[in-house]
């Protein structure tokens, strides 16, 4: 999942995205195409997380890539 911290958009951007209600669209358009669609949802509570803690199979392949990367660099 990717995040964006809306205090590194420009104002009016981050306005759009703070007020979408539930269930209402927000299109993203980059030079007259379409190249994204969000759609609102509920509002979590401050520090509940969004999704489920990934399994540890996943987290064990996350942090296998991990280890590679970096072995890799150096």
């Amino acid at each position: 999942m990717k995040q964006i911290d809306l205090d590194d958009l420009p104002p009016r951007a981050a306005k759009a995205l703070v007020e979408l209600t539930a269930d209402e669209a927000l299109i993203l358009v980059r030079g007259g195409v379409v190249v994204g669609r969000l759609v609102g949802g509920a509002p979590s509570a401050p520090g509940e997380p969004l999704d489920d803690p990934p399994d540890e199979e996943r987290l064990k392949e996350v942090m296998e890539q991990f280890n590679a990367m970096i072995h890799d660099e150096f």
